[in-house]
């Protein structure tokens, strides 16, 4: 089996296109403040090329070697199955919401374009570099504008809560109203205040009202105010 092989120029260009495209995926993480951003995408990216082509050209001393069985895309599969340990890393769970989700596909996706870079798929990496950053800009705002017209019931509130609050009789509060929590967030101020940002999803005959009516009568919550 005959390996091609690259010059120096053609592997260098291709870690730092790679490290480009990964950079501008990991730059929008890290303008999210998300845990995984800029550094940690550009090094998925560099890893995950670089697996690729010692996969596909850097086995050049064991061409013609019968007792060697050589399968270029044998690293490049393992890389799939590898960055998925990481993106778990990057799961988080707060009280009932749970984040983390977008940015491990991103960095699922980033070792994807590693990839394709290191076999030198140009047009391919390029592409899905665009269309993923269109995804993670573009369709927020939409997401933003009409997600909540579509879903109908949604309302978010924010309490200011003490100690003694129990997210359980929050949760039975709403639900008690045919209610149902779709996320929760705990957020602490630099005063040492804690304020509890929350959606809950409810019928449309359900007045907002009562539930939060409801809500502010649960021990434990100093003020709610409903948007």
């Amino acid at each position: 089996m005959d390996i091609p092989t690259l010059t120096t120029a053609e592997l260098v260009l291709r870690i730092l296109v790679a490290a480009a495209l990964g950079g501008v995926i990991g730059l929008e993480r890290e303008l999210s403040d998300q845990p995984a951003g800029l550094r940690t995408h550009i090094l998925v990216v560099l890893g995950s090329c670089l697996f690729t082509l010692v996969g596909a050209y850097g086995l050049s001393a064991f061409a013609g070697n019968d007792q060697v069985n050589l399968d270029p895309t044998r690293v490049a599969a393992q890389v799939v199955s590898g960055i998925g340990f990481l993106g778990a890393g990057a799961i988080l769970r707060e009280g009932l919401n749970i984040r983390g989700l977008t940015t491990a596909a991103t960095l699922w996706v980033t070792a994807a374009i590693g990839v394709a870079v290191g076999l030198g798929y140009w047009v391919g990496a390029s592409v899905t570099t665009v269309t993923g950053i269109a995804a993670l800009v573009g369709l927020k705002r939409v997401e933003r504008m009409f997600l909540p017209k579509l879903r109908g019931g949604m309302h978010r509130f924010t309490i200011t809560m003490a100690p003694e609050l129990k997210l359980a009789q929050l949760a039975e509060a709403v639900e008690f109203h045919g209610g149902r929590v779709h996320s929760l967030k705990i957020i602490t101020r630099e005063s040492g205040e804690r304020h509890l940002v929350g959606q809950v999803k409810l019928a449309r005959e359900t007045p907002a009202q009562v539930v939060a009516d409801a809500i502010s009568q649960v021990p434990g919550v100093t003020e709610a105010i409903w948007d």
